[in-house]
């Protein structure tokens, strides 16, 4: 390593300046260009940036609106973003439950969580089979689970956010077996 680079990387860094609303603005711009994300979300990371960097002007920033504003202009969509949400973890095998807190998590509101929730039910048989199919559970098992593993089994599938019931179901199925029974 030259003399030079090891200098440059001794120095101390200086501080970014505190935001303004043009900052801010830009800031936030940037965000939603490279994430897909929610109000909620935004105003979270805009928070956080405040706190790491101050603010400039006399009275605070109004991040809600900031939020608002750009929902307006197309740039964030709540429900679009949590229909994309809900369908990928679906495919990953995840269930409603672990989907509806994800969602709660990500700052959608009541309105849009349970417009959503119909849609989510309707793939929870299959959303707890593709679980199955990945984890080696039940129908997908090579051979039946003694009852300690089957309580490990039901255990990973309520970590995943299906319930009780389901988890019973699919873990009783011999291998093999093609449908849930109840």
């Amino acid at each position: 390593m030259t003399m030079a680079r090891a200098d440059r990387h001794d120095r101390p860094r200086t501080p970014p300046p505190p935001l303004d609303r043009e900052r801010l603005d830009r800031l936030a711009l940037r965000y939603v260009e490279r994430y897909a994300t929610t109000r909620g979300r935004l105003v979270q990371y805009l928070t956080r940036k405040l706190r790491e960097r101050g603010w400039e002007g006399d009275t605070g920033p109004d991040l809600q609106a900031l939020a608002d504003r750009f929902a307006q202009l197309g740039y964030i969509d709540d429900r679009l973003y949590g229909e994309a949400k809900a369908t990928a973890m679906a495919r990953r095998g995840l269930g409603k439950r672990r989907i509806a807190d994800t969602l709660r998590h990500a700052g959608l509101d009541v309105e849009d969580r349970d417009a959503l929730a119909p849609d989510i039910a309707q793939r929870e048989e299959e959303s707890a089979m593709t679980f199955a199919r990945r984890k080696r559970i039940g129908p997908f098992a090579m051979t039946a689970p003694d009852r300690a593993q089957a309580q490990k089994q039901i255990a990973a599938m309520l970590r995943a956010g299906h319930s009780f019931d389901t988890a019973r179901r699919i873990v009783a199925m011999v291998p093999g077996q093609d449908s849930i029974e109840g």
